[in-house]
């Protein structure tokens, strides 16, 4: 028995997947957000039973949660004190003195996680080499514990000026707290962010004491929960970056898990992407509280350094706290079946971010909710059974939801209950059409030859008007959709990225100080994943952050995983001319190239996966019932086929306006396309020209 199970907890639903061998079971709980590990505990003993195995049968238990994320949005951290350089306390307020919106005159910028009076400044300064200049003022930084002991302080974060280069004030300064205040977490800038710009650093560490006693108490309670259920295997994390790692390192770095549940949908998509040979992908996962796109070339979901989280300014980019960490890069937006609808002072339908959630959840969930959501749209439209919701897990109640669209929506309006659904409905998939369409220009890209792949609950329902807005002819929906990102955790390597600054600049390359620096790194990641890797073979990635001097923003470029050699460096610098040519079309001649920073990865080896050969056309089946669906872009209400997922053979072949109906979720296939059950089961959905 080798059963590995993953969990994924979400603003409104718990997804859980149990794979054995060529098996799987799947199912969905609703999360309990006043103690989520009872929701994942509820939902491990159903899918257990379902499955007809034991708690002890389980090999490897992955989980990835939004605890962390919703900690901080809503602000319901620890009460954290931040010991920082005299003359430095405000750097969490000042940020970069940017602008998000340069024509708002009451623009809201997010406030520090750590208020004014518990930003501690003590004497001590380092130069931009390491160098000391004033040591250490260790009586002010006892004098400051004694004040932070006072004030109530449950977490202390220390970030001191380029203390990324040189981290003996820190580990010095955190030694005494730990002496005086053995009970307190505490999180060193050098130890969880180590690059240069002081306000992201100190954000970051900030953030990562705000969510470590939550974390740290929630990982616990789970852990036993479990233990006591006599589930006995290893419990790993799924990190933001795409890895595994263990309860210890998530509890020390709680804040690398920020975006574990949607890069575990990233993952999915690249290992669908490599089964069927796409090279091109659009990731599209929408759940019940967001949506979420990521762009996927040559079978890698793009990664980036830097992700912001709490955004005041309705999801603008530079609205939000800046968090310095190893991420898949995407765009998530507030449009998931839970996402509220409402009519704004100018008679506009909005919808999002606010969120129904889990409780009480949309009004056709029955649990005193009163406001409609794009879950009632749905079931105002036609587009769900209200008998099988959830895999019949659930009932909906559609006179709460038309009463609901009636009253927020429509009265306001002067639209019936059904069509304030359909405005519903178009709007939030422009909203995540929108999303997407700006992700790809940002990111230099278009959607000319993609495949849109698409899960969650509300992907496969959502995915098709999506891609008729930004112009993709082709969808692909995988078998599990449904639980698309607890599915993409059990693809994951056992992996951590470590990321530090040395600052080089090509025409004075000090390749000794490079090669030292990303061995010591290599060793530093190497030792993190050894702990879960059970003698599995790595690989080791190294990146180089680098810009043209002057400008304000770094290019990645790949570097070889071995010591560099001064042939290596010429060969660097074309490839970053190479790589900034494809973003800006020409490079900048005569000008030199600066590193900020390096990145190693070390990861456990992904097992190579081989485009499976398509089958030969089949018939189709029977549908088991014609639905009354009201199609969004016309407005017209007809009669769709509704097909059972689990009858369709590999090779069929079913015309739209139709329904491929399954247990998590349902496949809506609008006019003008056609949808085939390929050889591995997926439903892959063309418009027709």
């Amino acid at each position: 028995m080798s059963a590995r199970l993953a969990v994924d907890i979400g603003g409104t639903f718990t997804d859980l997947a149990i794979e054995l061998g060529e098996q799987r079971w799947t199912t969905k709980v609703l999360t309990t957000p006043h103690a989520p590990e009872e929701g994942v505990l509820d939902g491990v003993r159903a899918i257990l039973a379902k499955a007809g195995l034991a708690a002890a049968d389980l090999v490897l238990l992955i989980h990835g949660t939004t605890l962390a994320t919703n900690a901080v949005i809503e602000r319901k951290g620890a009460k954290t004190a931040l010991l920082t350089t005299e003359g430095f306390r405000d750097v969490l307020a000042l940020g970069n003195e940017s602008r998000y919106d340069q024509y708002d005159l009451n623009i809201e910028l997010p406030q520090p996680l750590v208020p004014r009076r518990l930003r501690l400044p003590v004497r001590e300064r380092l130069d931009n080499t390491g160098r000391v200049l004033l040591p250490l003022d260790e009586a002010a930084v006892e004098k400051q514990v004694e004040f932070m002991m006072r004030e109530g302080v449950e977490a202390v974060a220390i970030g001191f000026l380029h203390s990324f280069v040189n981290p003996a004030h820190e580990r010095l300064a955190g030694t005494i707290v730990r002496r005086l205040w053995p009970a307190v977490p505490i999180s060193l800038s050098s130890e969880v962010s180590p690059e240069m710009r002081e306000w992201e650093r100190f954000s970051t560490t900030a953030a990562n004491a705000y969510v470590q006693p939550l974390m740290a108490t929630y990982l616990g309670r789970l852990e036993a929960g479990l233990r006591a259920m006599g589930v006995a295997c290893p419990l790993f994390m799924m990190l933001s970056g795409g890895g595994l790692t263990t309860l210890e390192t998530a509890a020390r770095f709680p804040i690398r898990l920020m975006e574990s549940g949607p890069a575990g949908g990233a993952i999915f998509s690249a290992h669908v992407a490599k089964e069927r040979g796409l090279d091109k992908v659009l990731s599209f996962d929408m759940g019940g509280t967001t949506a979420k796109v990521c762009l996927i070339d040559d079978f890698q979901p793009q990664a980036s350094r830097t992700f912001e989280v709490a955004r005041v300014g309705r999801f603008k980019k530079g609205s939000g706290l800046p968090l310095r960490i190893p991420v898949i890069e995407m765009v998530e937006i507030g449009a998931g079946g839970g996402s509220l609808a409402q009519v704004d002072s100018m008679g506009r339908i909005q919808v999002g971010p606010e969120s129904a959630g889990a409780s009480p959840g949309p009004a056709c969930y029955g649990r005193g909710g009163a406001r409609p959501a794009v879950t009632d749209a749905n079931l105002a439209l036609g587009r769900y059974d209200a008998e099988k919701f959830a895999g019949g897990a659930m009932r909906l109640h559609p006179e709460p939801a038309l009463k609901a669209l009636a009253t927020e929506v429509g009265e306001k309006l002067g639209l019936s209950p059904e069509m304030a659904g359909l405005g519903v409905v178009e709007m939030v998939d422009e909203n995540m059409s929108n999303a997407a369409r700006v992700h790809a220009i940002e990111s230099g890209k278009g959607y000319g030859g993609r495949t849109i792949i698409a899960f969650g609950g509300g992907g496969p329902v959502h995915g098709y008007r999506v891609a008729e807005k930004i112009g993709v002819t082709r969808m692909l929906v995988p078998s599990g959709a449904g639980v698309g990102s607890a599915i993409g955790f059990l693809r994951a390597p056992v992996a951590y990225e470590v990321v530090k600054s040395l600052y080089q600049r090509f025409a004075s390359f000090d390749v000794p100080a490079v090669n030292a620096l990303l061995a010591g790194m290599a060793n530093e990641a190497s030792a993190i994943v050894a702990k879960g890797a059970f003698d599995q073979p790595t690989v080791q990635h190294r990146l180089a952050f680098m810009r043209y001097v002057g400008q304000g923003h770094e290019i990645s470029v790949a570097l070889p995983p071995r010591d560099l050699t001064e042939a290596d460096v010429v060969a660097i610098r074309a490839l970053y001319d190479t790589e900034y040519t494809r973003f800006y079309d020409r490079p900048v001649p005569g000008s030199d190239v600066e590193i900020l920073s390096f990145a190693v990865t070390v990861a456990t080896e992904v097992p190579a996966v081989l485009p499976v050969a398509d089958v030969e056309d089949s018939s189709a089946p029977a549908p088991i019932r014609v639905q009354q669906v009201r199609d969004t872009s016309s407005g017209t209400v007809t009669g769709w086929a509704v097909y059972d997922r689990e009858s369709m053979a590999p090779g069929c072949t079913v015309p739209g306006p139709c329904i491929v109906a399954e247990a998590e979720t349902s496949t809506l296939v609008g006019p003008g396309w056609t949808c085939r059950m390929d050889g591995l089961g997926y439903l892959e959905l063309e418009r027709v020209a």
